[in-house]
């Protein structure tokens, strides 16, 4: 559903205040609301701003300030002043709580839908505003969009990033008079403070080679260096395209991923015990063990799941590249959990949609998510210790060559 009919509109804003960005909505109410006033002065000089018109009645003479709090915090307005006579939004004065319900509404519908410009022009209607445009809600999905623009596609300058996570999420969206499934294509990775960042966020139409080289492409082209780890569940194509554009790189398979795929190759009553063994792959205390451990653990499948110990035979330099790095961050890097709660976060909020209008409207939603989960990543403590960083980037890599360790067996 892209907009529940039965669910009041400033019911859906207030449960997504609560989960966006207070930054991010101050930014969004501002425009909004200054988009509002500008389209009332307009209809009092019965012309738009800047426009040369026989009708026009009266001119603007600039702006003056007004602080207007509200539940995303203090928003600066700037209030349209007229060479002739005075303005004031009314609505802001005497219905205040009623305009910042409706305000926030737009808001949210905006922040949720892709600025439609039918939804938006009626919402706006319920503060009185008649006059807003087609240009001016175009302006106000602009401003949107140009601030995702700059998140996307900003210098990586921060690496070098010697871990990088990468994640595909399937959405709907409408195209060409269908609903067909693109990807979101999502990579994050520790920098050289040890934070962690959304390094960038793109849409394919299909999960494979060339999207994912087209889009590791893209994030070399804006500085992404030094990485020394891919971690990221058998996506189709993408440890092809990590060699061919990430030399010097490894892959991790995400272990948690990889469990599912070995569990799925012996009968429903063994999952336990086949989970359970696989488990004590990744409970030993040092690279050594982890090996021997999981000779232990073939020969143990060998003798009752031929297939399975086959299935983990060929994925198991993938499923423990991990071990070629320090013991003290191993749990961070040997599969795709960091990032789960970013993919948990980005489809609560995709879910509401359902179905996005289009791409452009499905970029503008996630990356304002992951521009403000940025923002708090780099408030956060770091995910890693800088000193430990420092050891990874010394370790060496247990192939021994330069070449990015490819997977023998990529078998979901």
């Amino acid at each position: 559903m892209t907009a529940p009919d039965s669910v009041p509109l400033h019911a859906l804003a207030e449960d997504n205040l609560g989960a966006a960005s207070p930054d991010l909505l101050r930014a969004m109410v501002k425009t909004f609301a200054d988009a509002l006033m500008s389209a009332e002065a307009d209809a009092l000089c019965n012309a738009e701003y800047g426009q040369v018109s026989d009708e026009r009645v009266n001119h603007r003479n600039g702006y003056r300030p007004r602080e207007w709090d509200t539940r995303a915090g203090t928003v600066e307005l700037a209030i349209p002043k007229l060479r002739s006579g005075s303005y004031f939004p009314h609505w802001l004065l005497e219905r205040r709580r009623r305009a910042e319900q409706a305000l926030i509404s737009v808001v949210a519908t905006a922040y949720l839908l892709g600025v439609s410009t039918r939804r938006v022009e009626k919402l706006a209607e319920s503060l009185g505003v008649t006059q807003l445009s087609k240009s001016q809600v175009s302006a106000m999905a602009k401003h949107l969009d140009e601030q995702v623009a700059a998140f996307r596609n900003r210098p990586l300058d921060a690496g070098p990033y010697a871990f990088v996570w990468v994640d595909a999420l399937t959405q709907k969206v409408r195209e060409g008079g269908r609903i067909i499934n693109v990807h979101a294509l999502i990579a994050v990775g520790v920098n050289a403070d040890g934070h962690r960042e959304i390094l960038g966020l793109d849409v394919a139409t299909a999960e494979d080679g060339a999207g994912w080289l087209a889009f590791l492409r893209s994030l070399i082209a804006r500085g992404l260096s030094g990485v020394q780890l891919v971690i990221s569940d058998a996506h189709m194509g993408l440890v092809n395209a990590i060699g061919a554009t990430l030399p010097g790189a490894s892959w991790q398979r995400c272990r948690t991923h990889y469990a599912r795929a070995l569990l799925s190759q012996v009968p429903k009553s063994a999952q336990p015990w086949v989970a359970t063994l696989l488990r004590t792959v990744f409970e030993q205390p040092d690279t050594d063990a982890v090996q021997a451990q999981m000779r232990h653990v073939l020969d143990a499948l060998e003798a009752k799941f031929p297939k399975a110990a086959a299935h983990l035979d060929g994925a198991q330099g993938d499923v423990l590249a991990f071990t070629a790095f320090p013991r003290e961050i191993w749990r961070q890097i040997w599969s795709n959990n960091p990032q789960e709660q970013l993919n948990k976060e980005i489809r609560r909020r995709t879910d509401v949609v359902g179905i996005f209008p289009d791409r452009t409207a499905l970029i503008r939603l996630v990356g304002a998510v992951l521009a403000e989960q940025n923002d708090e990543w780099t408030e956060a403590r770091r995910y890693m210790g800088l000193d430990l960083l420092a050891k990874a980037r010394l370790h060496p890599i247990e192939s021994g060559t330069d070449e990015t360790v490819l997977p023998t067996e990529l078998t979901a």
